[in-house]
């Protein structure tokens, strides 16, 4: 399946952070691979490895592992003992119990509250401070905690919605697929629900697993796009299975594959205010930056792979999309001009998947 790429939107809050804490970001961009240009893009993307690498240069510079926003430094390391620490309980809700006295014991670290209810239960985060553009951290909290939930218990935690304490931002368009529930922000607490039946399931995980699982982090954990609820998500898996383009997946074959019909499929993608034409684009989006990043393929071998029939029109629908030249991407050193980097004055307003109406065409 196409790897996702990750909104600019969260690596600038990234930057915004380190710029209140006096951090030096300039040095955690260049050990990313992210070029400076393209953080003044809001319509630019970064590949997932280059927002871990980003994650994992503050972390080692501030040997903090909320990055400012506890009362006090959580050291590195410390998240991985509390993973060791949650191994064994027999069930989802021995861990949460776990989880919360866990939570007292380490200096810094944000209460848990556990709020069971007949139907629901909310897991909440008391964070010692919210300021502006910190959601990245607090997403990083919420998504981790669900996905070591998810595996310990060995199948996906379904979450009936998640609570945040920030306003929605305009330029991070990637809940649902981080998630995979609906999102209340501006909320009193960062929190996620879920049914309260969930509690009795069986934790099913040994240490030499969580080893293999810890070793994914933070991208693993905080972004692991594998089980997004929406229909975009959907129709973008059925895109996906066909390779990078997805071109030979007609609308009545993804309708079928969902059973339903063409016409309702159309309806319920332009709800999410998208199409199939442009779950497309941003699956071929995702394929671009993937491989430009890596650096190991020509634009010329990049554009006929991806079914444009020539690096021009490529790079065209590329600044579509980003707004910058596909050379904007190529790692540092890397040639910046002729079939690796061909120019293109067109510029035009992006249409990536759930940004904008319109037909399939």
């Amino acid at each position: 399946m196409t790897e996702y790429t990750i909104p600019i939107g969260r690596a600038q809050a990234c930057i915004a952070l380190a710029a209140r804490q006096g951090w030096d970001i300039g040095t955690a961009l260049e050990e990313a691979g992210i070029s400076p240009v393209l953080v003044t893009e809001g319509r630019s993307r970064v590949s997932m490895e280059q927002f871990a690498a980003l994650i994992r240069n503050l972390w080692r510079t501030t040997d903090d592992e909320l990055m400012g926003l506890g009362s006090a430094p959580v050291p590195r390391g410390t998240m991985r003992l509390m993973s060791y620490a949650l191994l064994g309980t027999p069930d989802l809700g021995s861990v949460l119990q776990r989880y919360v006295e866990l939570a007292k014991a380490v200096p810094g670290f944000p209460p848990i509250v556990v709020a069971v209810g007949p139907k629901e239960v909310r897991v909440s985060t008391e964070l010692a401070r919210i300021e502006q553009a910190d959601e990245v951290i607090v997403d990083a909290l919420l998504a981790a905690g669900h996905r070591f939930a998810s595996w310990a218990i060995g199948r996906q935690l379904p979450l009936r919605r998640v609570e945040v304490p920030y306003p929605q931002p305009d330029e991070i368009d990637d809940y649902d697929v981080v998630f995979g529930a609906p999102v209340v922000f501006s909320a009193p607490t960062a929190a996620v629900v879920f049914a309260t039946e969930m509690l009795a399931s069986p934790c099913i995980r040994t240490e030499v697993e969580l080893d293999e699982f810890l070793r994914r982090a933070p991208a693993g954990l905080l972004l692991r796009r594998d089980h997004g609820s929406s229909m975009v998500d959907r129709v973008r898996r059925i895109l996906a299975e066909r390779g990078a383009t997805g071109q030979r997946a007609t609308a009545d074959e993804i309708a079928a594959g969902l059973a339903m019909s063409p016409q309702t499929l159309r309806r319920r993608l332009r709800d999410e205010h998208t199409s199939i034409r442009q779950i497309r684009e941003s699956i071929l989006l995702d394929a671009a930056i993937a491989s430009l990043v890596r650096g190991d393929e020509t634009l010329t071998a990049l554009s006929r792979r991806l079914g444009f029939s020539e690096p021009s029109a490529f790079s065209r629908a590329f600044r579509r999309w980003t707004g910058r030249s596909p050379g904007s991407y190529l790692p540092r050193g890397a040639a910046q001009s002729g079939e690796h980097s061909p120019s293109d004055p067109q510029r035009a307003r992006p249409r990536p998947a759930g940004n904008s109406c319109n037909s399939e065409q």
